[in-house]
């Protein structure tokens, strides 16, 4: 509050990010915007011991709340990095889980992010559906981003209507040709 940060995703929002979480023994997973470390704190609960989180952002007031809060758990690592140079610093990783929770990785450069999830990875975003406080320009953006999200045919997608609007996509599986 001291910071006037609002923008932390909602309990609902965390509790499925746990859950899919759990999903991911030995998982690695990419949080793009920390904010205070309320979905990071979320997800490390639903994460094993061997899973990994790394969770980028740019505000280090922000980060230092999650630092001071989460900083303790060897499975996190906070990065306090522009998104998309960070994005790009990534080539031949891969991650089985993403939260794109910022512009980078959601916005723009979504297609950087796609490229590093695994196979049956999920990539996740949240405030899909109009929110108040939205900006007039910024549904227009949303639009776009749903109608990118649902014509590519190498994922299979899921949205909410639920919390502030999910959508969820997954990797396809490689095929093998027949």
């Amino acid at each position: 509050r001291k910071l006037g940060f609002e923008m932390a995703s909602d309990y609902q929002t965390g509790s499925l990010l746990r859950t899919l979480a759990a999903t991911k023994p030995a998982g690695r997973i990419l949080e793009l915007g920390t904010g205070t470390g309320l979905s990071a704190a979320w997800m490390l609960d639903g994460m094993d011991a061997s899973s990994r989180l790394t969770s980028v952002d740019t505000d280090k007031d922000a980060v230092s709340v999650a630092r001071n809060a989460l900083d303790h758990d060897p499975r996190v690592t906070f990065i306090i990095q522009d998104g998309s140079e960070f994005l790009r610093s990534l080539t031949g990783k891969t991650f089985d889980l993403i939260f794109a929770d910022t512009w980078p990785g959601k916005i723009w450069d979504l297609d950087l992010a796609l490229n590093l999830l695994a196979p049956g990875g999920m990539y996740v975003v949240d405030d899909m559906s109009h929110q108040a406080h939205w900006p007039n320009d910024h549904l227009p953006k949303i639009d776009r981003l749903i109608e990118n999200l649902e014509n590519r045919d190498d994922f299979f997608q899921t949205k909410l209507a639920w919390s502030t609007g999910i959508m969820i996509i997954t990797k396809k599986p490689h095929q093998a040709d027949s």
